[in-house]
C-alpha cells in the first residue's frame, strides 16, 4: 500500500468541472461496473514544518514545498461481471488507486464512476471495531454498506457459516487471530453480494482451505454479474482468475489487456524500467542455422513450413535484446501436429535471434489450460543435460527443442516461449541454489505467450477411447487391492484374494 509520509499534506481536489475524454462516458453504459478517467493523487511534501503553516495561512495563494504524485492520468472500465488484476512493484500507486475506487480517497483530479454497490476488502481488519464482537461488526459493517437491520439479521446465518469461527463470533474482534478477522471481513463482504468486490492483497492471509473456498465464491460471485479487482503478488492468481491485467508502474497505468502479457512485462519491470514490444516480427518462414556454429550440437529442426506458427500478431515482450525467429510443434516422428493423443510427446520447437550479447542462455516453455492455469512448464536449468555455452554473441541464432510426454487432461491447451540469461558462474553451481535464489539472478529477455495452440484427446484403445486419468495431470504410482469374504476367521479358511498394480 501506498502510504504518505509524515510531512505529506492533504490537499483539497480543486473545484469546478474537470475535461474528461471527448467520447461519452464509459458509465453510462450499464455494462460498464467502473469507470476511471484521468485519475490522479497528488500529496504536497514539506521540507520544513514550518512551510505547512505557512501553506496553511496562504491558503492556496502561495504555494510551498514540492508535488509528490502517487498516481497520475489512470483510465480503463471494468465491466460486469469482469475480474481485473491489478499489478505493479510496491509503491506504484495500486493501493492508492483501489481506495480512490472504494470511495476512501478523493481524487486530486479526474473522476470514478460506479454503477452499484462497492465492497472492499482492502487491509485486514479495515472496517471493524476492536472492541465490538464479530456479530456487532456484522451488524456495523451492513449499516455501512446500506442494508437494514432486518435485512443483515436475514444474512448473518450464512455469514457466520461461510466464516466458520465457532462461538468466537459473540467474542470481541480484538481477541482475533490475523486468520480470523480474514474470514469474518471476507464473508461479511461475499455474502452481501455486492456490484463490486474489490480485494487488495487480503486473501493471502488464510489457510490453505479457507483461500480455496474464497475463490470458490469468487467465481460464484463473478457468474452473477459481480465485478472484482484484485491486487496480489501471486501472478498464479492473477493468472488463473482475471479476464484483464492493469500494469501500474511509478503511478501510471504502462499495460492495460490480457494477464499473461501484463505478466510478462512485470517480470521485465523487476530487472529493469525497459520493457520492449518487438514491433517488426518475423514472417513464418523455415530458417537455415547451417551458418551458425556453436558447441552444442545441432538436432534435428522442423524442415515442413507448416510446423511452424505465425508469429505476426504474436506478441514479443523483450528487453530488447532478443526476438523470437520461429516456433514450431510436432508429433515424436517430426511430423507437424496440432493434435495428440493422451500420453503421446510432443516436441517444441523455438528459435531466437540475438540483439545483444547475454551470458549463459536459458530456453523455458509453459503450457496453460482453457482457464489459463500453469500445467506444466520447464528451461533448461531444470535438465540433466549441461549448456556449454558460457557467452553467446550478437547476431547468433538460439534453437531450442522441449520433448514432452502430454499426460495431462483431455482439452484444448496454448503454450509460450522464452528465452533468458545467467551468468556463468550462477549456472554452473546452480545446485546450489534455491529456485528463488536462482531466479533473482535470471535476466529475462524475450517472452512470447500465447504462441500456439494444441489439442490432447482420449487415448483410443481399439474402438473405444478413455482418458487415462481424471484431473489436470498423470500423476505415476501404483495401487494394491485385497479382498477378505471373512474377516476375523483363521488364515486356512479365509478365501482372500490380493492384487497390485505399479504405473510409471
Amino acid at each position: 500500500m501506498v502510504t504518505p509520509p509524515e510531512k505529506l499534506e492533504f490537499p483539497t481536489p480543486t473545484p469546478g468541472p474537470r475535461r474528461l475524454p471527448d467520447k461519452a462516458m464509459a458509465a453510462s453504459d450499464d455494462r460498464v461496473a467502473i469507470s476511471v478517467r484521468n485519475v490522479g493523487k497528488m500529496y504536497r511534501i514539506y521540507d520544513r514544518p514550518e512551510d505547512r503553516l505557512k501553506q496553511m495561512l496562504w491558503r492556496g495563494r502561495r504555494m510551498y514545498g514540492r508535488e509528490f504524485w502517487a498516481l497520475r492520468d489512470v483510465s480503463f472500465d471494468v465491466k460486469r461481471g469482469e475480474t481485473v488484476g491489478i499489478i505493479g512493484r510496491n509503491g506504484s500507486g495500486k493501493s492508492t488507486l483501489l481506495q480512490m475506487i472504494a470511495g476512501t480517497l478523493a481524487p486530486t483530479e479526474g473522476e470514478v464512476h460506479i454503477n452499484g454497490r462497492v465492497a472492499a476488502l482492502l487491509e485486514l481488519g479495515s472496517g471493524f471495531n476492536l472492541e465490538f464482537t464479530g456479530r456487532e461488526n456484522v451488524f456495523m459493517n451492513g449499516a455501512i454498506l446500506g442494508f437494514s437491520h432486518g435485512e443483515m439479521e436475514a444474512r448473518f446465518d450464512e455469514i457466520a457459516a461461510f466464516a466458520d469461527i465457532g462461538d468466537f463470533i459473540e467474542q470481541p474482534v480484538k481477541l482475533y487471530s490475523s486468520g480470523m478477522m480474514l474470514r469474518l471481513a471476507f464473508a461479511v463482504q461475499a455474502c452481501i453480494e455486492p456490484d463490486v468486490l474489490i480485494v487488495d492483497e487480503a486473501l493471502t492471509v488464510g489457510d490453505l482451505f479457507f483461500q480455496q473456498k474464497c475463490y470458490r465464491r469468487l467465481e460464484a460471485l463473478r457468474s452473477n454479474g459481480t465485478s472484482v479487482l484484485l491486487v496480489t503478488h501471486g501472478m498464479g492468481d492473477i493468472r488463473q482468475f482475471c479476464q484483464q491485467a492493469i500494469l501500474l508502474s511509478h503511478g501510471q497505468s504502462i499495460y492495460q489487456g490480457p494477464p499473461t502479457d501484463a505478466i510478462a512485462r512485470y517480470m521485465l519491470l523487476q530487472q529493469s524500467e525497459t520493457v520492449v514490444e518487438l514491433d517488426d516480427p518475423p514472417s513464418p518462414e523455415v530458417t537455415d542455422l547451417n551458418h551458425t556454429q556453436s558447441e552444442q550440437a545441432l538436432f534435428s529442426w522442423p524442415t515442413a513450413r507448416e510446423a511452424f506458427f505465425d508469429l505476426t500478431d504474436v506478441p514479443q515482450i523483450s528487453n530488447g535484446w532478443a526476438r523470437c525467429t520461429g516456433v514450431a510443434l510436432c508429433a515424436s516422428d517430426g511430423q507437424p501436429s496440432r493434435m495428440f493423443q493422451q500420453g503421446e510427446t510432443a516436441s517444441i520447437f523455438y528459435e531466437f535471434e540475438l540483439l545483444h550479447d547475454i551470458d549463459v542462455p536459458i530456453g523455458g516453455f509453459n503450457i496453460e489450460n482453457e482457464k489459463s492455469v500453469l500445467v506444466h512448464g520447464k528451461n533448461a536449468t531444470q535438465y540433466d543435460s549441461p549448456i556449454t555455452i558460457r557467452k553467446a554473441r550478437q547476431g547468433a541464432r538460439l534453437r531450442f527443442c522441449h520433448d514432452v510426454t502430454l499426460d495431462i487432461a483431455v482439452g484444448e491447451y496454448t503454450f509460450e516461449v522464452g528465452l533468458a540469461s545467467l551468468p556463468a558462474y550462477i549456472y554452473e553451481h546452480r545446485n546450489r541454489y534455491t529456485s528463488p535464489e536462482l531466479y533473482t539472478n535470471v535476466t529475462r529477455l524475450c517472452h512470447l505467450n500465447p504462441v500456439g495452440r494444441f489439442v490432447v484427446t482420449p487415448l483410443l484403445n481399439r474402438r473405444t477411447a478413455q482418458m487415462r486419468h481424471f484431473g489436470l495431470a498423470h500423476l505415476a504410482g501404483g495401487y494394491q487391492f485385497s479382498y477378505e469374504a471373512q474377516p476375523g476367521k483363521a488364515p486356512d479358511s479365509v478365501d482372500t484374494t490380493t492384487a497390485s498394480c505399479l504405473t510409471t
